[in-house]
Formats: C-alpha cells, sequence, structure tokens
C-alpha cells in the first residue's frame, strides 16, 4: 500500500473511531434512561439483539457485501456458538451494570480489560506479560479500587456484572478476529452471524425470565409509546456502536484496537458526567483516572514490546 492509500486507511480508522466514540457514548446514555425507566436488562439485551439481526440485512445489502460464508457444522459449534454465547453474556452483564451503577462507575471497572486480556492470554496460550505490564495492572486495579471505594452509588451486583463484562469482551475480541483471519468472513457479517445465533439461542431464556412480567402488564413508566420509542432507539444505537466496533476492528491490530477502546471508554465516562450528572466526588474522579492511566500504561508497554503500530488516535 502507498503512501496515500496509508494516509486514506489512517484517515478511515479515525473516522470510524469517532463514530464508534459517538453511538458508544450515546447507547450507553440511552440505555441508563431505558432502565431506569424500564428495569427489564434481559428484555433490552433481547431487542439490541434483533436489532442487529433486523438492520444488519438491508445495510449489508446496500454496501454490496458478499454473500455469508459457509462455515462448516464443526465450526458452528466449536466456534461460533460459544462465540453468540460470550456475545450475549457480554450484552446483558453490559445492561446490568448501567443499569445498578452510574454509567462512568461501570466503565472505570471495564477498564480492567487488559487484566482479563493478560490473564486468558496465559491461560489459554501461555503468554507472558512484557516488562512494565504488571506495574500498569496494578495501577489498573488501584484505579478501579478507589474508584469502587468512593462510589456513592456502589452496588455489588453492578460491580460483578461490569467485571464479567470486561472478563467475556477480552474473550469475544480474541476470537473474533481469530475468526475473520481464518475464514476471511466480512466482519459485518460475522456481527450478523453472531447476533441471530444468539438472538435464537436465548430467546427461551427471555421468554423465562420477562415473559411472565410482560404478560402481566409490565410496561415502560412513561408508557410504551415514549418507552418504546427510546427502547427501538437504544437497540439501533447498539448497533451502530457495534458495527463500527467491528469494523475498527477487522481494520487494525488487537494491540491498536485496545488502545482505541480505552480511548472510547473515557468518551463514554465524560459523555454520561456532563449528560446524566451522575454525582462524583474528587476521589472518585481520582480512581477513574488512575484507571484509565493504567490501560494506557499498558498499552505503551505492550506496543514498545511488539513493536506494532498503534491507531493515530
Amino acid at each position: 500500500m502507498g503512501t496515500e492509500g496509508s494516509r486514506r486507511e489512517a484517515l478511515t480508522v479515525v473516522l470510524l473511531c469517532g463514530a464508534w466514540y459517538a453511538a458508544s457514548s450515546a447507547s450507553n446514555v440511552v440505555g441508563k434512561l431505558v432502565l431506569t425507566d424500564f428495569p427489564f436488562p434481559v428484555t433490552v439485551t433481547m431487542v439490541q439483539l434483533l436489532s442487529v439481526v433486523l438492520l444488519s440485512a438491508p445495510a449489508l445489502a446496500a454496501c454490496g457485501v458478499r454473500r455469508q460464508t459457509d462455515f462448516p457444522r464443526r465450526y458452528y459449534l466449536r466456534t461460533l456458538v460459544p462465540l453468540a454465547f460470550a456475545k450475549f453474556l457480554t450484552t446483558i452483564c453490559s445492561q446490568v451494570s448501567i443499569w445498578k451503577v452510574p454509567i462512568s462507575y461501570a466503565h472505570t471497572v471495564k477498564a480492567t480489560t487488559p487484566l482479563w486480556t493478560a490473564g486468558l492470554a496465559r491461560l489459554l496460550f501461555g503468554e507472558r506479560v512484557p516488562r512494565g505490564v504488571p506495574l500498569a495492572l496494578v495501577l489498573i486495579a488501584l484505579g478501579v479500587g478507589v474508584a469502587s471505594a468512593t462510589e456513592l452509588q456502589f452496588d455489588a451486583l453492578g460491580l460483578g456484572a461490569a467485571l464479567a463484562a470486561a472478563a467475556l469482551l477480552s474473550l469475544q475480541h480474541l476470537f473474533s478476529k481469530r475468526v475473520m483471519r481464518d475464514t476471511s468472513v466480512h466482519h459485518l457479517r460475522l456481527l450478523q452471524v453472531l447476533g441471530r445465533l444468539a438472538l435464537l439461542l436465548f430467546t427461551p431464556l427471555w421468554a423465562w425470565a420477562d415473559g411472565p412480567a410482560l404478560l402481566a402488564g409490565a410496561a415502560p413508566r412513561a408508557g410504551w409509546a415514549a418507552g418504546g420509542a427510546l427502547l427501538a432507539a437504544d437497540g439501533v444505537l447498539a448497533w451502530l456502536q457495534a458495527v463500527a466496533a467491528f469494523s475498527v476492528l477487522s481494520r487494525v491490530t488487537p494491540l491498536a484496537y485496545a488502545v482505541a477502546s480505552a480511548a472510547k471508554r473515557a468518551a463514554v465516562v465524560g459523555a454520561s458526567l456532563l449528560l446524566l450528572r451522575n454525582p462524583a466526588p474528587p476521589l472518585n474522579l481520582l480512581g477513574m483516572a488512575l484507571a484509565a492511566l493504567g490501560v494506557l500504561a499498558y498499552n505503551r508497554a505492550k506496543l514498545q514490546a511488539r513493536r506494532a503500530p498503534t491507531l493515530p488516535v
């Protein structure tokens, strides 16, 4: 690729990152409003998965994306079904976390993703962490600890859900990248396949968990007209941010993606503090800053060890 092509690709990645940050911030803020008015995270998760299935098909056709890859049955069972399972669990854990605790705190906890990434890489592939990484991981843990100790709206379930989402997200990104590399499937087609599988697998769980309450008349406090519109908007925004995230993931290395993800998390925290105005004491903000600094130090240490290019963000 020539210099002009490299610049065009870099500009594309920057624009995609901007769209990702904006869509993710809007999705989290709208999701918080939805769950405050309609506290059914499983239903919100299923609406998001349904949005992926319904919106991906016309979008892929309009963009001329090649037809679906024919995966062998064994590949479906050994790789795609577990990935769909991880996608569903990641989504529902994220919804529970922003339902129970402020978005800013939930995303501070999700900054532990490098901790999970290092642990999973060691467990699954025997990788040792480069020099400088252990100190960064300690800094992340310290930041999350300070934020947790000073969080005015602390909730144990919210903390656990955010930690689970961070761990599952690490696993999902790791194996999604591997699927794209091994099968050459288009990244948006993979998103559609995983969304459809997750929807099929977990519709019975949704019917069991929320079905009785919905049949009994459970509804948003603002009514289905306003609450339903907000729920639909949340589904569309979740789809848009997933499209942007998969588009970035398909174009960069996992390390560069981690850098972009850290910047996105800071954008979401800032947007939530600005728009939702949840109270955050100085020590709480210090904990968030320490966690963010730890993530940046982690990415820098990994970058120096691998000598890999990073994103221009």
